[in-house]
């Protein structure tokens, strides 16, 4: 329940070109990365959706966003074109693209599709 107004939501956590590295290429389990800017509307009108996934899947995924503008080595490595622009990772391999504004559906389902894989080939090893 939130407490004098504020969400419940715990902030996103912010990741750099120094700790992009460490923070999504080297972890273990899916990380989406959300790639964003503070001037871009369609990122401003995604961040609730996007902050929503995160505290309703934490136990499937890792949220982490990326400032372009603050990042623009990271950002380029990927060859954004533009944002918002979510990049799923796992095991530190890029497994999915969505660009634009998706829904919550398009994106739990994107996510959801990775981890039935992912569990698939664990079963079948």
């Amino acid at each position: 329940m939130p407490i004098l107004g504020r969400s419940s939501v715990l902030p996103r956590k912010e990741v750099t070109d120094n700790s992009f590295e460490q923070e999504v290429l080297q972890a273990n389990g899916r990380v989406l990365v959300d790639f964003w800017a503070e001037w871009c509307g369609p990122c401003r009108m995604l961040a609730p959706t996007i902050d929503a996934i995160a505290d309703e899947h934490s136990s499937v995924v890792s949220v982490v966003k990326v400032n372009v503008d603050d990042n623009p080595a990271t950002a380029a490595t990927f060859g954004l074109k533009g944002i918002p622009t979510l990049i799923l990772f796992t095991e530190g391999k890029e497994v999915e693209r969505i660009v634009g504004a998706a829904g919550k559906d398009t994106i739990v389902r994107a996510i959801a599709k990775h981890a039935t894989l992912e569990s698939t080939e664990k079963q079948v090893a």
